[in-house]
């Protein structure tokens, strides 16, 4: 009896290791496909909040790794793509975090004109409530397109924040926490533009270590 349990259990460890050695190969062998996919999903995402046609240079590699965990939202490094016509700035998208979502993090790309306006707003990642605070997908809702060429006349714009709380943007029926989340972090990472706008602007090395 002790010597069947013991070769079940050999032949039970034996199946789970050839499976770990599996998933590890099919991770291994996929890693440069979802790399690029994940490229290709960022590019587009890119193009969205700042249109194509107004700049010249590869977007993706004109980048910089910056921290400010009080205006970005995380203590981890987040990333400003540079768009450029002809070597001069239009406008950066900048990666930020809304801490304060219903369920945690929601992960945002921020896009700014020189001018300081928006020129868009997209959600990167979320765990908010189906059918409620997933309104901040474009694919639900045409909420997140209110942000375009808004902008702040100071750090104490009153006009930011949902109508809730006397401000312009309107909240979801049933869900102000997450509206709320995104509007305050959007608010700082104009402030964030703002603050170090610049250097943002005139930056024109690559966090790919190739120049953008």
């Amino acid at each position: 009896m002790k010597q069947a349990i013991k070769s079940n259990a050999m032949i039970l460890g034996g199946f789970a290791l050839i499976c770990t050695l599996m998933v590890a190969l099919v991770d291994l062998l996929t890693a440069d496909t979802r790399a690029r996919q994940a490229e290709q999903q960022l590019l587009n995402t890119l193009y969205q909040v700042i249109n194509p046609a107004r700049f010249n240079n590869d977007i993706y590699m004109a980048c910089q790794h910056v921290q400010d965990r009080d205006l970005l939202g995380s203590d981890k490094p987040q990333t400003v793509y540079t768009a450029r016509q002809d070597n001069l700035p239009v406008a950066v998208a900048i990666t930020s975090v809304a801490p304060d979502g219903y369920n945690g993090n929601i992960e945002l790309l921020v896009a700014i004109n020189k001018d300081g306006s928006l020129s868009g707003v997209r959600v990167l990642e979320h765990q908010e409530t189906p059918g409620l605070g997933d309104k901040i997908e474009t694919r639900k809702s045409e909420w997140i397109y209110r942000f375009e060429n808004k902008k702040m006349t100071s750090e104490k714009d009153s006009r930011w924040a949902v109508k809730k709380d006397g401000g312009m943007f309107d909240q979801f029926t049933g869900a102000t926490i997450t509206p709320r989340a995104i509007v305050n972090a959007v608010k700082n990472t104009m402030l964030f533009f703002d603050k170090n706008q610049t250097e943002l602007l005139s930056n024109t090395t690559s966090c790919r270590g190739e120049n953008g």
